[in-house]
């Protein structure tokens, strides 16, 4: 194992133990390179990375501290590994939003209160034929995310938003290109949203399967084809 590896490992067992707690603040690094049996350059690199990491927050002047931990915090750093794929990655990232947007939905069916249901449908008639794409995206983004954040699962809802990204390039390639586009990604998350004011997980899982394979199965064709 490399030496600043071996450190990053040392400060994780010292998290995972709850000998360094959210929000404590490490030992001077001189104090805590020689607690740990490690050189401060080592410390130092590993400090770094956990920092880039988003496990630890270093302030300038002040010390090093423990973030909060909290998942939408920690995989921050995927979206970075998202956004710097092109090409046919997208349609992996593509296979796990299908994977994993329907159970959102899903949950959301027997989560969402009558009144987040109600303001979603509002959401959903601020646009029309007329719309300009931008707002339609915005729409799209919005409709989405607020499904995620009522599935109350706080990772599940993380890991949709950073697939927002490349998996949105597609949906809008395909709204600009594809007759119709636009108008069926609106019928179909009026039918998402139907299922889920009816409280039927099933049928919203569904739905949701069907609306982004949608995307998938057309923008695979289209790479395919190019």
């Amino acid at each position: 194992m490399a030496v600043t590896d071996e450190a990053i490992e040392r400060i994780k067992e010292m998290i995972v133990s709850g000998a360094l707690r959210p929000g404590d603040r490490l030992p001077r690094e001189a104090d805590l390179a020689a607690q740990l049996g490690l050189s401060r350059n080592s410390l130092r690199e590993a400090v770094r990375a956990l920092s880039l990491m988003r496990v630890l927050d270093v302030r300038q002047g002040d010390g090093t501290y423990v973030t909060s931990l909290e998942p939408n915090l920690l995989l921050d750093a995927l979206s970075f590994v998202v956004e710097v794929h092109h090409d046919t990655t997208v349609l992996e990232f593509f296979e796990v939003r299908r994977l994993l947007e329907p159970h959102a939905v899903a949950m959301a069916a027997l989560r969402m209160t009558d009144e987040q249901v109600g303001d979603l449908r509002a959401h959903l008639d601020r646009v029309g034929a007329d719309s300009s794409a931008d707002d339609l995206v915005a729409n799209d983004l919005e409709f989405h995310r607020r499904i995620a954040e009522a599935s109350g699962n706080s990772v599940l809802c993380s890991l949709l938003e950073n697939l927002s990204g490349p998996t949105m390039r597609g949906r809008i390639w395909r709204g600009l290109t594809q007759e119709g586009a636009w108008g069926r990604t609106h019928a179909e998350h009026q039918a998402i949203l139907d299922a889920i004011a009816d409280r039927q997980p099933d049928v919203a899982r569904g739905w949701a399967t069907v609306h982004v394979a949608g995307v998938e199965q057309w923008l695979r064709r289209s790479l395919l084809d190019s």
